[in-house]
């Protein structure tokens, strides 16, 4: 929630330097910048918003608990930042119609890039909090700000070069570059959430953890797997699998070895949630459900009967 608090000040700061920017030189580029700002301002309220829904504990309505939301902000704030590229884009093409002189620029170009340092400083120190607790939306923002900063300094440079140069016509397609990486950023965020929500398996390297767990106990124990599923809700990574062991084991010996099990696949990928389900390997139905309606159900069987 601090850093959340920390993106909004940091949000509403950086909008009053940029407007400054503009209002001094009347440049559409260092317009479309502060307008871009502006979104960060508006995604940053629904950080907020969002981690305070996530922290929620599970309840009899939301078993799994509220982490889901950080898709649905990030889903959005990658909306918001494409409508923000549409109207960068809408004033840009206004521009070339009626070109105008720029005038401070010197001023204006120095309080950008004080503006630019704000961003920078508040996005790695999101980038490693939103790590550091595998928050989607952290993480989302601070790409956000990161490439905020990316384009204030493309914008800068374009700007300079007007000055310099004296070409005004440099100034609405310096907007036009700035909307189309905009439109990159927010693509990438809307694809993210969109993973999330249809509940897309862990990274690879994630998954490569718990198979690596799983194949130490096959290869130690008289025992195989299948039917593993995974998937991902804000932080919270969910894994589940079936385990078959010899129909002469214990009950005892059997929850023994699923205890050790789900131990291990936590300690691997933490935070996770696993469940496992015990089978009796000589039982024709404990194969009945090796794919669990999945179209490629024989991906990650082990000993599977042919």
């Amino acid at each position: 929630m601090r850093y959340a608090w920390l993106s909004i000040a940091t949000a509403v700061a950086v909008i009053g330097l940029k407007a400054a920017a503009y209002r001094l030189t009347g440049s559409i580029g260092l317009l479309s910048d502060a307008l871009e700002s502006g979104v960060n301002l508006v995604t940053a309220v629904l950080v907020l918003v969002s981690l305070t829904i996530a922290a929620h504990p599970p309840d009899d309505e939301h078993a799994y608990g509220h982490t889901k939301v950080e898709y649905f902000a990030a889903g959005l704030e990658g909306l918001l930042i494409l409508m923000a590229a549409a109207l960068i884009a809408l004033q840009a093409w206004g521009r070339f119609s009626t070109p105008q002189p720029l005038e401070q620029l010197g001023l204006g170009l120095t309080i950008s890039i004080l503006a630019a340092l704000g961003n920078l400083i508040v996005a790695r120190i999101l980038l490693r909090a939103g790590q550091r607790h595998g928050s989607v939306t952290l993480t989302a923002d601070a790409q956000h700000l990161l490439t905020d900063v990316w384009t204030t300094g493309g914008v800068l440079l374009g700007v300079a070069a007007v000055w310099l140069t004296g070409w005004t016509w440099l100034d609405p397609i310096i907007a036009l570059v700035v909307a189309g990486q905009i439109v990159f950023s927010g693509w990438r965020l809307v694809h993210q959430a969109f993973d999330g929500l249809m509940d897309v398996s862990l990274p690879s390297a994630e998954l490569a953890s718990v198979v690596g767990v799983l194949d130490h106990y096959r290869q130690a124990l008289p025992v195989g797997y299948h039917a593993l599923r995974t998937r991902q809700s804000g932080a919270q990574r969910f894994v589940s699998v079936h385990i078959q062991v010899p129909g002469a084991w214990s009950v005892q010996k059997g929850h023994d070895l699923l205890e050790a099990i789900e131990r291990d696949i936590r300690q691997a990928i933490p935070p996770a949630s696993v469940i496992t389900h015990l089978e009796p390997v000589e039982d024709p139905a404990s194969w009945q459900d090796v794919g669990l309606e999945r179209e490629d159900s024989g991906q990650w069987a082990v000993g599977s009967k042919q």
